[in-house]
């Protein structure tokens, strides 16, 4: 898939720090319950950490339990590309930022309670946080 914004390994590897490569051009995860917005609170928006695309509004966020950020919607459905995932044994649903193709995390379709049914589970490093009312 071609997308619009497509850097090469070298451009990506001084754009990310390691964790962050690893993640999102690599498709690693993140340790549960070690991500800096897993407990993030405040409104705002959570954008691609490699490209700065919208993703998600803090008003879709939730408490999963699963360790990592969790979003029963994106801001607009085509900001995230789905997958299918056969790795590991397992079959599942990867999701993508659709501006770079980066990794983000998974959605499954377990997410009981909220509106959509859905549970984005997203890896913090792959997100970055724009508050509504940044600190002065």
């Amino acid at each position: 898939m071609q997308y619009e914004i497509e850097r090469d390994e070298r451009e990506w590897r001084t754009l990310l720090n390691a964790q962050e490569f690893a993640v999102l051009r690599q498709a690693a995860t993140e340790r549960a319950g070690t991500g800096p917005l897993l407990h993030e609170d405040r409104a705002g928006l959570y954008t691609c950490r490699a490209c700065g695309n919208e993703l998600f509004t803090a008003g879709t966020k939730f408490d999963s339990g699963c360790g990592w950020p969790s979003f029963y919607e994106a801001v607009r459905p085509e900001a995230v590309q789905l997958i299918d995932d056969h790795t590991h044994g397992m079959v599942r649903t990867e999701v993508r930022c659709a501006r770079c193709g980066s990794h983000l995390g998974h959605v499954f379709p377990d997410g009981h309670g909220t509106p959509t049914g859905d549970r984005y589970c997203m890896n913090s490093v792959s997100l970055a946080f724009r508050p509504d009312d940044p600190p002065a």
